[in-house]
C-alpha cells in the first residue's frame, strides 16, 4: 500500500457509507457498507478474496469515501454512483432496455390504453411489463378487441361534440367524443379492462358468458355472436400463457448460476399467477463470486429502472441487507413489496425453475462463444500454422482492384482485426497513375502508398501496421504488391487468394497451398477476400453513378448552377438546349452575350477544331 493508502485506512469512521475505489484518478469500484472501516480495511488486509477482488485490489491506489446517516442512505447512493460512473469492477447491466407496459390513465374522463415504456407516478394504472413490444401489442390488440375503449388522441372535455370515428361505427369505441355514452357508462368498460389486465380472467369470461346466453334467450343472436367471438379471444390468449399457480400472484422469480468464469441471472415474470415472460442477465468474470452479494448488486441495477413486483423470489439474500432493501424496492413500487429467499414448497420450485433457465442460458453462451472463437481468433490461428507464421495474425488487411475496362479505376482496403471486420479502418483508393485495367500495376502503386503511411516519420499520419496482407489474385498480384511493400521497407507477410480453387500462394513458394473447404482458416479468409471485393464494388459503383449524372452544362466555362437551372428550365432538355441559336438563349433569366456564345460554341464547335 501507498502512503496515502495507509493514511486514509487509518482515518476510516465507523459509519455508514459508500466507497470508491480509484486507480490513477479514475473510479474502478462503488460499494456500500454498514461500517466504513471495517469494510474497506477488509480489502487490504483479508487473504481470502477472489480472483476478482484479487485483481481489483492490486489496482487500487487510492479511494473516497462519501458518509449517510443510514443504511438506506447507503444503498441509493450506491445505486446513483454505479449508474453515474458505471465503474469496471461493478456488475453493469447490459440489457437496459425499458420493457413496455400498458397504461391507462385514471385522470382522463375517458380513459384509453396504450403502451408506455416508463412507469411515472402520475396517477394511472400501469400493467406488465411485458417482454417485447410484440407481446405487448398482441395484449393491447385483444383488450380492444374486448373492450370498445377510444384509441384516438383526442383531449377531454371537448369543446364541441364531434362525428365519431370508423372505430365506433365497427363497435370498437363507445363514441365519447360524440356524445354516444356517459362517463358512467365509459367507466364500467374501464373497470372491466383494469379487471382483465390485473388477471381477472375466470370473471370477465363468466360474465360475458352471462351475457351471451341473456341475449341468446332474447333472440339477440349478433350481439350473442360478438361476445361469443370476445370469449374465443380471452380463452386464446389464455392458453397461450403458462398457467403457474391458481392465485393471482404477481411475482419476479430470480436466480443465478455459475461456472468457474461467468454467471448468469434469469429473471422470471409471473403476472396474475400466469408466467408472461423472462430475461436471462450475462454477468461476465463473476464465476466464483459470492451469490447472494451478487444477486443483490444485481438488484440495485435491475430495479433502478424498472418497477419491482409486489412478492420477489431469491435464490440467496444477504439477510441483513434485507429491511433496507425492501424499503427502496417500496419506494421504487409506491406500494408494498416482499422479499422472500424460500426454501420449499411452491415458491422454492420457482426458484429452481429460474435456477434451470439461468444454466440453460449460461451453457447456450458459452457454446456461442466457443463457436465465435473458431470463427474468428481461431481461425487466425489455424491460418497462421497454415502458412507457416510465427504467432496469430491479429490485424489481417485484404486488397481488390475494380474498374470498368480501365475506367473509374479505384481500390479497396478491408481490415479485420482478430478475426472481425473493423469497418472503420477500411480504406478506398482512387487510382492515379495507371491508364487502363491494369490490375497488376495498380495494386503496386495502391501497396505502394499505403505502406509510406505505415513507414511515414509523422506519427500523426502514420498507419497500423498489417500482421498480414492478403491479395486478391495468384502469383502475379502477390509478386506486384510485394515489391511495392519491400520497396517502402516494410516486410509483411503476404499472401494471395486464387478464386478458381481457393489456392493460397505465398512469395517464393511454387506450389500453392490447399485448405479443407469446411475448415474456419479458409471461411476466415474467403470473409476478408469477399468483403474486400464489395468495397471495391461499391466504391466502383458510387462514381459510376455519379459520372452518369454529370451534366453537359458542367463542362461549360461561364455557366454556373443557377444559369444551368435556368436553361433547363426554358427548354426543358439538353437536346433543347443544343439545338437554340444565340438569340434563343439570350431570352434566358441571367444569360448576356459571352455566355451564350460559350453555350453555342460548345455544341456547335468551329470546323476544324
Amino acid at each position: 500500500m501507498n502512503e496515502t493508502l495507509q493514511r486514509k485506512i487509518a482515518l476510516l469512521p465507523d459509519s455508514p457509507g459508500c466507497y470508491m475505489m480509484k486507480e490513477n484518478g479514475r473510479i474502478i469500484y462503488v460499494g456500500k457498507a454498514v461500517n466504513l472501516k471495517n469494510r474497506v480495511r477488509s480489502y487490504f488486509y483479508a487473504k481470502d478474496h477472489t480472483p476478482k477482488v484479487a485483481a481489483m485490489v492490486r489496482r487500487i491506489d487510492d479511494f473516497d469515501i462519501l458518509l449517510c446517516r443510514t443504511n438506506l442512505e447507503a444503498l441509493i447512493l450506491e445505486c446513483n454512483l454505479i449508474k453515474l460512473h458505471r465503474p469496471y469492477y461493478n456488475i453493469l447491466l447490459k440489457d437496459d432496455k425499458q420493457y413496455p407496459y400498458i397504461r391507462v390513465d385514471l385522470n382522463d374522463p375517458f380513459p384509453k390504453a396504450e403502451i408506455s415504456r416508463r412507469m411515472e407516478k402520475d396517477g394511472a394504472r400501469y400493467f406488465g411489463p411485458y417482454i417485447g413490444a410484440g407481446a405487448v401489442r398482441d395484449v393491447l390488440e385483444t383488450v380492444r378487441k374486448l373492450f370498445p375503449l377510444r384509441t384516438c388522441n383526442l383531449t377531454f372535455p371537448l369543446k364541441k361534440k364531434q362525428r365519431p370515428c370508423i372505430n365506433y361505427e365497427i363497435g370498437r369505441c363507445l363514441g365519447p367524443c360524440g356524445e354516444k355514452c356517459t362517463p358512467e357508462k365509459y367507466r364500467q368498460t374501464v373497470e372491466r379492462v383494469l379487471a382483465f389486465l390485473g388477471g381477472s380472467d375466470r370473471e370477465i369470461l363468466d360474465a360475458l358468458k352471462s351475457e351471451m346466453n341473456a341475449a341468446a334467450a332474447a333472440y339477440r343472436y349478433e350481439h350473442a355472436a360478438v361476445l361469443r367471438d370476445k370469449i374465443r379471444d380471452i380463452e386464446g390468449m389464455m392458453q397461450r400463457q403458462q398457467a403457474l399457480q391458481t392465485r393471482n400472484a404477481e411475482q419476479d422469480v430470480i436466480a443465478l448460476f455459475q461456472d468457474d468464469l461467468d454467471a448468469m441471472v434469469q429473471v422470471l415474470l409471473i403476472r396474475g399467477g400466469k408466467m408472461v415472460g423472462g430475461n436471462a442477465f450475462s454477468l461476465p468474470g463473476e464465476g466464483k463470486e459470492d451469490p447472494a452479494e451478487l444477486l443483490f448488486d444485481f438488484l440495485l441495477q435491475y430495479y433502478d429502472t424498472r418497477r419491482p413486483a409486489r412478492e420477489i423470489l431469491l435464490q440467496a439474500l444477504p439477510e441483513e441487507i434485507r429491511p433496507d432493501l425492501e424499503s427502496w424496492l417500496r419506494e421504487k413500487r409506491g406500494g408494498a413489496v416482499d422479499l422472500n429467499v424460500p426454501q420449499r414448497g411452491e415458491k422454492r420450485a420457482l426458484v429452481l425453475m429460474s435456477e434451470k433457465n439461468a444454466r440453460d442460458a449460461l451453457e447456450k453462451q458459452n457454446a456461442q462463444k466457443q463457436i465465435r472463437y473458431q470463427r474468428t481468433v481461431g481461425a487466425c490461428k489455424d491460418l497462421a500454422e497454415a502458412i507457416g507464421m510465427e504467432g496469430y495474425p491479429r490485424r489481417i488487411e485484404g486488397y481488390d482492384i475494380s474498374n470498368t475496362q480501365g475506367m473509374l479505376s479505384v481500390a479497396s482496403m478491408v481490415v479485420f482485426i482478430d478475426g472481425d471486420p473493423a469497418k472503420k479502418e477500411y480504406r478506398h483508393y482512387r487510382i492515379k497513375t495507371v491508364e487502363g485495367a491494369n490490375d497488376f500495376a495498380s495494386l503496386n502503386e495502391v501497396l505502394l502508398r499505403r505502406f509510406k503511411r505505415a513507414m511515414s516519420d509523422d506519427p500523426n499520419e502514420r498507419w497500423p501496421m498489417p500482421d498480414l496482407v492478403l491479395i486478391d489474385g495468384g502469383p502475379e498480384q502477390l509478386a506486384f504488391a510485394r515489391e511495392a511493400m519491400l520497396s517502402t521497407g516494410a516486410d509483411v507477410p503476404m499472401f494471395g487468394l486464387a478464386k478458381k480453387r481457393e489456392e493460397i500462394f505465398l512469395p517464393g513458394r511454387d506450389e500453392p497451398i490447399l485448405l479443407d473447404h469446411h475448415t474456419p482458416a479458409l471461411h476466415l479468409i474467403q470473409r476478408v477476400r469477399d468483403e474486400s471485393h464489395r468495397y471495391a464494388i461499391t466504391f466502383h459503383r458510387s462514381l459510376r453513378s455519379s459520372a452518369s449524372t454529370h451534366s453537359r452544362l458542367e463542362d461549360i466555362p461561364g455557366i454556373g448552377p443557377e444559369r444551368r437551372k435556368a436553361l433547363l428550365s426554358h427548354f426543358g432538355s439538353i437536346k433543347a438546349i443544343s439545338a437554340a441559336q444565340e438569340e434563343d438563349l439570350l431570352k434566358v433569366r441571367g444569360m448576356n452575350r459571352a455566355a451564350a456564345r460559350q453555350v453555342f460554341v460548345h455544341f456547335h464547335p468551329p470546323q476544324g477544331s
